[in-house]
């Protein structure tokens, strides 16, 4: 049960799915890394803003990791959703599939964690409702979570510290 200031992180949900066309992929045949990069920012800036139902700006993106690469005329299929939420922002969990349209297969190429801020009408850091997973597959993410925040609160307090 939530209440007006808590959200599941299905209600966040986010589905997009596009064929991979010569003019997206490299050499290899592959889709552009790039274009991989651009949908999962796409689809996890709707999940974020579908939670704080506000505008959001990307903070950071901790980690995209390819597993396998996405042919031509495979379909690229991306999930995303909030996976948890601190006071002003959320973090959200990105899987991305490639899906062969004949036979249905699908198989995992890539997966990825992205922060967003939460912005009010004057573009100020704005509450955003708590997060509630339901799901293993959330709880896992939720659980990871307070560790990936520490690990770039870190990487940031170190990069401004390079810079001094």
């Amino acid at each position: 049960m939530t209440n007006s200031n808590q959200k599941t992180s299905a209600s966040s949900k986010t589905t997009l799915t596009d064929i991979v066309l010569p003019p997206d992929t490299n050499y290899h045949g592959t889709i552009f890394g790039g274009n991989v990069m651009a949908y999962i920012d796409k689809v996890a800036s709707i999940a974020a803003m579908r939670h704080a139902r506000s505008q959001v700006v990307t903070a950071s993106s901790d980690s995209l990791d390819f597993i396998s690469p996405i042919r031509t005329g495979e379909a690229i299929c991306l999930e995303g959703y909030v996976s948890y939420t601190r006071k002003t922002s959320m973090e959200v969990f990105v899987k991305v599939e490639a899906e062969d349209l004949i036979t249905g297969e699908r198989r995992l190429t890539a997966t990825s964690y992205l922060t967003f801020v939460a912005l009010d009408e004057a573009g100020k850091p704005k509450e955003v409702p708590e997060i509630i997973p339901e799901t293993e597959e959330e709880k896992w993410h939720y659980q990871g979570a307070t560790e990936r925040y520490e690990i770039r609160k870190k990487r940031r307090k170190e990069a401004r510290e390079r810079e001094k």
